[in-house]
Parts: C-alpha cells; sequence; structure tokens
C-alpha cells in the first residue's frame, strides 16, 4: 500500500559509523559531542547552524566547559525516540536529504520539542513542518494513522504530552464510524471466500483487521472510543474482538498437549495473559455480542495461560447463557491437562460446567412453563448428546465423568433416547473392559420408552448391552404392540357399530373374538421377539452366564406350582401369557413372570425338550425291550 511521505533538505548523507560513534564527513573537525546511550554523535555547534535551531542545546552549551581538546560533551540519554532521532533531528540542521513518513513522523516531532526547534527559536524551524506534514498528511490517511499510532508505543508519555496518541486515535474512530458506502480509501480484508473484485460494497467490519495491528492498550482506547459513539452495532464491537483474538492469542485447538508453561517464554505469556484479560472485560454484555464458540475458547485459554480462576468464571456465565446456540464443534476443545485423572483428549470439565450453569440458570426462569425454554432445553439435551457420542470414542474417558454428563440433563431434555443409546453403544464398543456394573450404571439412565423402532430393533439384538436390559426391552415392546392392536380393534368396533344396531349378542360376540386375536397375535409377537434373542445370544459365552444369573435371580421368592408336562400346553403357561397381556397388571409382576418363562425356556434347552428357536425339535422315543 502507497503511504504519504515527506522529504526535506537537499545535501547527501554525510553521516558514517565508526566504532561506537556516528560522525559527519567534514573538513572542520566536531566540537561538540552527544552522548545517547551507548552511541556518541560528533558534530559542530555552529557549522550549519545546528546550535542556532535547537534550544536547548543553546541552554546546555552555555553552561557547560570544553575539554582540553575544545570539545563540549554533553549527555541527552532521555530524549524521545534515542539516538535515531537525534539524528534525524541533526539532519534537518545540517540540510542532508530525509523522508519522513508514518514510520518515523512521530519519534522526530517527539525528538524536535525535546530540543526547542519550535518557532520561538527561530522561524520555519524543525517542529513546526512536522507538524504541519503530521495534520494535513498522516491523519488524513487510513493506513498512516494506523501506523503511526502504532510506533507511539515507545514514545507514549512524549506522544501523549503532545497529543499525539488521541489525535490518531481521533482519526481511526472517525473513519471506523463513516458509512461503509463512503469508504473510499483502501484496507485490509482478508476473510475467506471475499475478493474486491467480486464484492463492489465494503463489508460492514471492513476496518477490523487493520485495528488489531496495534497494541492491546491502545486497541482498547478505540474500542472504548467506537461505543461511546453509540452508532455501530454491538455486532462489529464483537467482531472486532474476535479478530484482535485470533491475531494475538494462540488457537487452543492447535497447541500441543505437552507444551508446559516453562518451555515457554515468560514475556510472551505475560503479553498473551494481558490480552486475553482486557479482551474478556471489553466483551458487551448484550447476548449474541459475541459467539458462544468464542467465549469458550477464551474460557479453555484462561488455564493455559494461567489467568485468574475469576476470569474463567465470568466467561463460563457468559458461555452458559449462549449454550442453546452453540454447535457441536463449539465444545470440542482440548484439555491440555498434564494429570493422569484428567489425561482424556476433551476438556469435559469445562463442558460440564458450562451446562451446570445454564441448568441453574434454566431452572430459575423456567418455572413458568414457557415453550421457549422448553425449546432450548431440548436443543441443549440434543447438543450434549451428540458431544457424548464423540467423548464415547475417546478411551481415555473415564465412565464417572461420562455418566455425570449424562446424568446432568433433566428427563424434559430429551424427548427420545435415541441418540443418547448411541452414545452409550459408541462408549461399550470402545470401553470392551468395563466391568458389569459398569456396563449396568450407563444402561440405567436408557428409558427404553423413548427409543425409535429403528434404536429398538438394534438395541434388541444388541450384544454388548446387558440381557437385562434387552428384557425389559422387550416387555416395552409387547405393551406398545398390544395397545396398538387394542386400538385398531376399538376403532373396528366402532366402525362396525355405526353400521349395524348394537345388541347385547354382538357385543359379547365382538368382544370374544377381538380378545381372541389380540391374544393371539400378543402369543405370536412374543414367541418371535424371544426367538431372536436367543439366536442372537444363544453362541457366546457372555450369554450363557447372563442366562445362569437370570435363573438365580428368578428362583428368589419363587412359588412352586403345579406345571404341565408338556412345555407349552399346559394351564399355567397359558395364565402367564395372558397375564403378561393384560394392561391391569403392573409392569414389576410382568417383569417376573417374564423371567421365570426365561428360565423355563433355558431349563428346556437343556433337557433337549425344546428346539434351537427357529424349529421344534424333534425328539424320538427308545424302543423298549
Amino acid at each position: 500500500m502507497k503511504m504519504k511521505f515527506m522529504k526535506l533538505g537537499t545535501r547527501p548523507d554525510a553521516f558514517y559509523t565508526e566504532e561506537a560513534t556516528r560522525k559527519i564527513t567534514s573538513d572542520i573537525p566536531s566540537n561538540l559531542t552527544v552522548l545517547i546511550d551507548d552511541i556518541s554523535y560528533h558534530v559542530h555547534t555552529l557549522q550549519f547552524v545546528l546550535l542556532p535551531k535547537c534550544g536547548l542545546l543553546q541552554r546546555l552549551c552555555s553552561s557547560h566547559v570544553r575539554d582540553s581538546e575544545n570539545v563540549m560533551v554533553l549527555e541527552l540519554h532521555e530524549i524521545p525516540g534515542g539516538g535515531d532521532a537525534f539524528e534525524l533531528c541533526a539532519k534537518f540542521c545540517y540540510g542532508i536529504m530525509t523522508n519522513f513518513s508514518a514510520h518515523n513522523i512521530v519519534s522526530a516531532l517527539c525528538a524536535a520539542h525535546f530540543l526547542q526547534m519550535t518557532e520561538s527559536v527561530e522561524k520555519g524551524n524543525f517542529a513546526l513542518k512536522l507538524e504541519i506534514f503530521f495534520s494535513s498528511c498522516i491523519l488524513e490517511g487510513w493506513k498512516d494513522s494506523i501506523v503511526a499510532l502504532q510506533t507511539t508505543g515507545r514514545l507514549s508519555e512524549c506522544a501523549e504530552n503532545l497529543g499525539i496518541i488521541r489525535r490518531c486515535i481521533d482519526s481511526i474512530v472517525d473513519k471506523i464510524l463513516t458509512p461503509p458506502s463512503k469508504v473510499t480509501w483502501p484496507y485490509t480484508y482478508t476473510r475467506p471466500g471475499y475478493s474486491e473484485k467480486r464484492h463492489q460494497n465494503v463489508p460492514k467490519d471492513w476496518w477490523t483487521e487493520d485495528i488489531s495491528e496495534v497494541d492491546i492498550d491502545l486497541f482498547r482506547c478505540i474500542i472504548t472510543t467506537v461505543r461511546s459513539a453509540n452508532m455501530l452495532p454491538l455486532q462489529l464491537i464483537g467482531e472486532a474482538l474476535h479478530v484482535y483474538a485470533c491475531c494475538w492469542l494462540p488457537d487452543i485447538k492447535n497447541i500441543s498437549p505437552t507444551e508446559t508453561s516453562d518451555s515457554r517464554n515468560e514475556e510472551s505469556l505475560d503479553r498473551k495473559r494481558r490480552i486475553l484479560v482486557s479482551i474478556a472485560s471489553m466483551i458487551p454484555e448484550q447476548r449474541g455480542s459475541v459467539s458462544v464458540g468464542f467465549l469458550l475458547r477464551l474460557s479453555s485459554l484462561v488455564k493455559f495461560l494461567g489467568v485468574s480462576p475469576v476470569i474463567k468464571a465470568e466467561l463460563i456465565k457468559r458461555s452458559s447463557l449462549q449454550l442453546e446456540d452453540a454447535v457441536l464443534n463449539d465444545l470440542l476443545l482440548p484439555s491440555h491437562s498434564c494429570s493422569e485423572e484428567d489425561g482424556h483428549f476433551y476438556d469435559i470439565n469445562l463442558v460440564g460446567a458450562v451446562l451446570e450453569s445454564y441448568l441453574r440458570e434454566w431452572k430459575r426462569q423456567s418455572t413458568g412453563g414457557n415453550t421457549r425454554y422448553k425449546r432450548s432445553i431440548m436443543k441443549v439435551g440434543r447438543l450434549i448428546d451428540l458431544y457424548l457420542q464423540v467423548i464415547a470414542r475417546d478411551v481415555n474417558t473415564p465412565v464417572q465423568k461420562f455418566l455425570w454428563l449424562a446424568e446432568s440433563l433433566p428427563e424434559i431434555a430429551r424427548p427420545n433416547h435415541d441418540d443418547l443409546y448411541k452414545a452409550i453403544n459408541i462408549y461399550l464398543e470402545e470401553h470392551p473392559d468395563l466391568s458389569k456394573q459398569e456396563k449396568k450404571r450407563l444402561c440405567r439412565i436408557l428409558d427404553c420408552q423413548r427409543f425409535s423402532p429403528e434404536v429398538c430393533a438394534h438395541a434388541v439384538r444388541n450384544e454388548r448391552l446387558p440381557l437385562r436390559t434387552v428384557v425389559q426391552l422387550l416387555y416395552f415392546e409387547q405393551e406398545r404392540a398390544g395397545m396398538a392392536t387394542s386400538t385398531d380393534n376399538i376403532k373396528k368396533q366402532e366402525e362396525d357399530a355405526e353400521e349395524l344396531p348394537p345388541t347385547a349378542a354382538t357385543q359379547q360376540a365382538l368382544a370374544s373374538t377381538s380378545a381372541a386375536r389380540e391374544l393371539s397375535k400378543l402369543k405370536l409377537g412374543l414367541g418371535k421377539k424371544y426367538s431372536e434373542v436367543e439366536s442372537t445370544r444363544s453362541s457366546t459365552p457372555g450369554t450363557r452366564r447372563a442366562e445362569k444369573k437370570l435363573l438365580i435371580y428368578s428362583s428368589v421368592d419363587k412359588v412352586p406350582t403345579r406345571r404341565s408336562k408338556t412345555p407349552g400346553t399346559g394351564d399355567e403357561r397359558e395364565h402367564q401369557k395372558l397375564i403378561t397381556q393384560d394392561q391391569r397388571v403392573p409392569v414389576e409382576a410382568k417383569q417376573k413372570m417374564t423371567v421365570e418363562q426365561v428360565q423355563e425356556r433355558n431349563v428346556e434347552i437343556r433337557h433337549g425338550t425344546h428346539g434351537n428357536g427357529f424349529e421344534p425339535k424333534k425328539t424320538t422315543h427308545r424302543k423298549q425291550r
């Protein structure tokens, strides 16, 4: 980008370096030595009118004594801009050609005022020429104003006293507040997919990348001034904070987990901490001014950079207020923890803390039964279940944290348990060494009545699930089928009743017919379901052990009854099936009775009196001798 510059002087550069000194080529020996830091400048007091242009040198030279070689030595270590700024002033006095731009105008202007090169000393002096160029050219340009403001970092006190910083900030803010349709100066905009040739309209956030180049304190001054004008939406302020953070803070997702604080530069860490604290304090209070993903990344950086926990608590609270707007990728933040307890890849503690903060606020505001809060908790429930599916694939995710996160949500957050089932199934698959007790704890949070038909079909054949869970699922499946059959029969009876006049005999016949059909269908469905379970589990040793456990479990508090000699044809077997289908019988009684049926089936299989699940077993009678 082409920037404005000013050229002063016509003589060629005559300064040269000799060891730690800067000298000027001249036939006349120098009679003034100026010490600045570790460099000495050998110049002349009267030749090319150096002394008459500098009021400070006039006063110092009048009170100093020359040495034996008639040379006066002055120390100017406090001059703003150091030796480079003094050399610019000296070149002006010698008439040496020098270019001034936004990169050196501030240091030259501060040094000129320090040396008192003003109009009170001589007309048309150095300070006036620099001031005119600064006001008419530098402050009129967008990039020039930003570059000039950047150079004030080393000259903050002098630049502040001269009003240079305030004038630069005012110039930048005026251009930021300019309507985009009136922006005619070049700017930096490197968003993906954007090209100035294809876009005629200036984007609303055209200024965010350029101002992200300044120091955080100057950036804060710009943002504070822009907000005080109340002319821009807060989303633009949030976008500017996001761009600045991307420029100066590390990407939390690309940091090596093995990197420790001892291996990082402490000065760089202090600067990043200062930036993080400043950005967190500048975030507007209004919801939606910044994205929840940005808030979560800042929260994750707090622990990595060692920032105060108070800042993290505030960021977590702000994140929880927008949790329903988050997407799965926003939650996938690495933990960066070196402890064995937190050896898992994802930062589950952070997500859990945000979820707990969200639930506290949700419980406080959802007491009135507002549908908006119901939709909110359901969106969060869906998001957490998807997150559980991701962390379930991490072999280092402990079952305690998985359960903690899964059980945190209230029942209303999950209209169905399909996503939760998928997460638990993935966890069981990736963690085959879980104990039986841990598997039971995982499956205990599943509600089989909230499964879709597809998930039910998968769960019935899932060998990773405990057998008790599958049996429980079969109960609810049979109840659902029974209720559906009863509803169909009622509807059919109502339709038939509309066509024929009702009589007592007709009603009794219809009731008997429907009951018989319902009983037949339920018998067939239950037998088919058990056959499917047996066929998928009979070949595995784990299944046989589970069946043995069921036999022991079902034998507790069991009352012996008289049974038919032929399995499946006795009065008691038919009575048990009728009770299983009866909607008035409690679920606990049905479960106990069905477990007993499973026991009988296992006994029949061991004695060879039952088929293999697909075809009846053919029995052969021994010939009596």
